[in-house]
């Protein structure tokens, strides 16, 4: 039997969060049942020894392993809302997620003290902070920001091996610096998906910046964009390797965009050189 309706409290639909839900029968109405206190989290961590972000059937995952955590501190099962899905191998410095709590009774910043105990040494908890009820991890974020290193060098010092590609050969950093140029802006960028034939509604981005600095042996290759395709950044990484390399001219860039399909011209660089490093609301 149905609740009577002065059971529910009938309220404005510009304030859903998961605290409301719709009332069978009643379309187009929002009603109150259970509310939850909606919390941002950021975090930073180390993805060499996992399979990613997202939670995989047997496999260890940094959502996965986070959200153990906050079961074994609060005693409630929850689900963590990331910012993104970082691949297997790839690190964040700013990983952003938003969760939802019946109750916390402790203060956010005990709540960190217990999750960093007991999480392991690759896996942190930097912040937690109470969020307003619409806040999303992923549809609230305005841009994003990835940096990717690269060394360049006869030999990679073994300690920077989970975080550098190692290129032994010389780069050409100011053809790699010209191309980059004809990247920046509002384009489709198809050809830098690592699968542009994926069900993507929209494949065009605005990329807002991609920088190529060296110092010393690191070469640092930052974007930040107002979202990215499925393995975009390490494409763009791949792709200026090649330009760095003298195999492709810096100008091919605009015949690849226009192309909208994967080439041989776009390799994807590994995992390990990749850090999702901000991302902004």
């Amino acid at each position: 039997m149905s609740a009577p309706l002065n059971f529910w409290l009938i309220l404005d639909l510009s304030n859903t969060s998961d605290c409301w839900s719709r009332r069978p029968g009643h379309p187009g109405r929002t009603y109150m049942t259970e509310c939850r206190r909606r919390f941002r989290m950021d975090l930073s961590y180390d993805g060499t020894a996992y399979a990613g972000w997202q939670v995989q059937p047997g496999r260890a995952t940094i959502q996965l392993i986070v959200e153990d955590a906050i079961r074994r501190v609060l005693q409630e099962r929850v689900r963590l809302h990331a910012s993104g899905r970082t691949d297997a191998g790839v690190h964040a410095r700013q990983q952003v997620a938003h969760l939802d709590l019946r109750e916390l009774s402790m203060p956010t910043v005990r709540l960190m003290g217990a999750l960093n105990a007991i999480l392991p040494a690759d896996i942190r908890v930097m912040g937690i902070t109470e969020a307003a009820p619409d806040f999303h991890a992923r549809l609230s974020a305005t841009a994003k920001e990835y940096r990717y290193y690269l060394w360049r060098g006869c030999i990679l010092p073994p300690f920077l091996c989970r975080y550098r590609w190692h290129i032994p050969h010389e780069l050409d950093i100011p053809r790699m610096q010209r191309a980059a140029e004809y990247l920046v802006g509002r384009h489709d960028f198809a050809s830098f998906s690592a699968n542009p034939n994926r069900p993507v509604r929209d494949t065009r981005r605005h990329l807002q910046l991609l920088l190529v600095r060296k110092k010393g042996s690191t070469i640092e290759i930052a974007a930040r964009a107002d979202g990215f395709l499925y393995k975009m950044m390490r494409s763009l990484v791949g792709f200026l390797v090649r330009v760095g390399e003298g195999r492709i001219a810096p100008s091919a860039a605009r015949d690849i965009l226009r192309a909208k399909r994967r080439t041989a011209m776009v390799p994807t660089a590994p995992a390990q050189g990749l850090f999702l490093w901000k991302v902004f609301y």
